[in-house]
């Protein structure tokens, strides 16, 4: 019961974190580029795991590098980059809403490649999950955005999430989480820094009042929703498997939401109902 309950506590704690980095997204992108908003996200993430990456990079066998960069690239680095691109035209709480397909990509990679295992209850969870996050999508109303079609970018960085969730789950699952998250975002800190030095960085912070406000949010987002995020991330497919760990994503809508009301967006009843509908999906497919 004791696990159970543990499982939870970081389902809903990374649904908080990353629920919020979408908004933490738009404030960064007040000031800067989206690029550069990505780039200072994966390298203060990768600044904030650099005291054990230097423990544990010693104890990563040298065969096992490749899928673990792999991996930092599909879970933090393409999908950084996708995201703030993304909400350069749609808004914060959209955004989270898309995001909410991972665990069906999940899925899909877990079949195709990897011969996984699924239950009909799953597959019946999932399916209400994901009929919950369209109702949801729908409610709220895509096409009275003229540029919807950026949503497609965050549909292209659930498919890296989903893909990296399955490497993780039959690549990856030995390895402590702190060891995957410092290593990876080491490499994903290495591969953002010339593409962050290579803009008008410096120059922003002469010519826009908001840029240490975007500074700050884009460091937040780093440390907490790349870096101490990813790490709870990793250790929820290792306790609890990688289809309950995909649906975290599920959660996410509920936080954009609450976001969305504190920036003044209306939240009607059909979008509660659909919540609901969300969350009895995660339920079917964490039942024993």
């Amino acid at each position: 019961m004791d696990h159970r309950l543990l499982n939870w506590g970081i389902f809903l704690l990374l649904s908080l974190t990353w629920g919020s980095s979408f908004i933490l997204m738009k404030l960064g992108l007040e000031a800067f580029n989206p690029y550069q908003v990505a780039s200072i996200r994966l390298i203060s993430g990768g600044l904030a795991m650099l005291p054990f990456f230097f423990r544990f990079i010693r104890q990563t066998p040298k065969n096992k590098l490749p899928v673990i960069i792999l991996s930092g690239l599909l879970g933090n680095g393409i999908p950084a980059y996708l995201f703030c691109i993304a909400e350069t035209r749609i808004d914060s709480s959209l955004a989270g809403m898309l995001n909410s397909f991972t665990p069906v990509f999940a899925l899909l990679f877990g079949l195709m490649i990897f011969r996984a295992p699924v239950t009909r209850r799953q597959l019946t969870g999932l399916a209400i999950g994901l009929a919950g996050v369209i109702c949801l999508f729908l409610a709220k109303g895509i096409h009275t955005n003229a540029y919807w079609y950026y949503g497609f970018f965050v549909l292209l960085a659930t498919a890296c999430y989903g893909l990296n969730i399955a490497i993780v789950h039959h690549h990856l699952k030995g390895f402590a989480s702190l060891q995957l998250v410092s290593v990876s975002l080491f490499f994903m800190a290495v591969f953002a820094l010339p593409v962050l030095l290579s803009g008008d960085f410096f120059t922003v912070f002469g010519q826009s009042d908001k840029a240490w406000m975007s500074l700050g949010a884009s460091m937040v987002l780093g440390i907490m929703g790349t870096g101490i995020a990813s790490m709870l991330f990793y250790q929820l497919i290792k306790s609890a498997g990688a289809i309950f760990a995909s649906m975290v994503t599920y959660g996410l809508p509920v936080v954009a939401i609450g976001w969305g009301l504190l920036a003044g967006e209306l939240v009607n009843m059909l979008q509660v109902l659909c919540l609901v509908l969300i969350m009895g999906g995660v339920y079917l497919v964490n039942r024993k």
